[in-house]
């Protein structure tokens, strides 16, 4: 579809819930594309599903009376729209999903209110070393659905690499989440294997005291999980292969490493892949899957070098550890006081 198509379309019925809802309507501040249209990776025969993201603002009643409207989602459209107070906090963490809203072509921005101006004007506040991991761990994601066949090809050394990357993207949340701990209390790394079908594995050093029982639990679960999912990669890609979904989740893959690359070297948010175009497409259309439609071993090097330019730059960024929650809370309390004020 063309932008005029999907202008007409969502000015349509099937979108009638952003005009009438009652949290959307006059509060919407923000509404763009997303999925393979904001990217530039849709179908060329247009059968690519229309999604859209936006953002809207939090009532005066919500906000004095901290109710906690957080989104909205019509999963008939593939809608989400964010509450503000909501997708700050998101954007903040570098969210993947979210950060990409502040980075569209501008054609792909179907409405910007003034405030929702701000908030592109003020995207590079959200920016920070956070990207490393949030990037790197929706890409983890995308690896283990797509790498049934990764640790045969790389052996299980290097399976086990990929495991506790997984494992250290997600650990690099816990002290925000949970209760706080000396950073060298908790070691993982990888060492020769005393199981037979392993040549090495991932060994624990862990030294906590007094720790809430249920913190340590939750932690454990998440690390727990991430290795569960491992273990059915198979099942999950044999469904992939079958829906015709496993070169999507590898092209996605390449796109969020290139999508991180230019937030951490050029400290900007792009979410339409110009450059990276024919690749990308390349890979949706199996171009790295072999005869059985399993990736072949040339796309498995191409992520591991994309890991390495990853490593140097988590290394040479110039961002912050973190955003700056100063300028991003002062931004917040300015648009909620003219709320408020009724000024918005």
């Amino acid at each position: 579809m063309t932008i005029e198509e999907i202008k007409k379309k969502v000015a349509g019925p099937d979108y009638d819930f952003l005009r009438n809802n009652e949290h959307l309507g006059s509060n919407i501040i923000l509404l763009g594309l997303g999925g393979s249209y904001s990217y530039g990776t849709q179908k060329s025969d247009g059968t690519s599903d229309l999604d859209l993201r936006g953002i809207c603002l939090n009532k005066k009643h919500e906000i004095l009376t901290n109710q906690n409207f957080e989104q909205f989602i019509n999963e008939d459209t593939d809608t989400t729209i964010y509450a503000f107070n909501k997708i700050v906090y998101l954007m903040a963490a570098c969210n993947p999903n979210v950060i990409e809203l502040g980075g569209l072509k501008p054609e792909h921005y179907l409405y910007i209110h003034p405030i929702g101006q701000e908030i592109l004007n003020n995207a590079h506040l959200f920016l920070s070393k956070r990207a490393i991991h949030s990037f790197g761990g929706y890409a983890s994601q995308q690896l283990r659905r797509t790498n049934s066949k990764a640790a045969r090809l790389v052996g299980q050394t290097e399976r086990e690499k990929h495991i506790l990357n997984s494992i250290n993207n997600a650990y690099y949340t816990f002290p925000e989440k949970y209760f706080s701990f000396p950073e060298d209390s908790i070691k993982l790394y990888i060492d020769k294997s005393h199981q037979e079908d392993f040549d090495t594995e991932i060994y624990m050093d862990i030294n906590l005291k007094h720790y809430p029982l249920r913190d340590y639990k939750s932690m454990w679960s998440e690390m727990n999980n991430i290795v569960k999912d491992y273990s059915k990669i198979g099942k999950r890609n044999k469904h992939a292969v079958e829906h015709g979904k496993l070169s999507k989740h590898m092209m996605h893959l390449v796109r969020l490493y290139y999508m991180c690359f230019d937030i951490l070297e050029n400290e900007k948010i792009i979410t339409y892949r110009e450059k990276e175009h024919d690749l990308l497409m390349d890979i949706r259309n199996g171009k790295y899957l072999d005869e059985n439609k399993q990736p072949i071993p040339e796309f498995f090097e191409m992520v591991d070098e994309l890991e390495k330019r990853l490593k140097y730059d988590a290394e040479n960024t110039s961002l912050p550890d973190s955003p700056d929650y100063k300028k991003i809370n002062e931004f917040v309390m300015s648009v909620n006081e003219r709320i408020v004020k009724g000024e918005i």
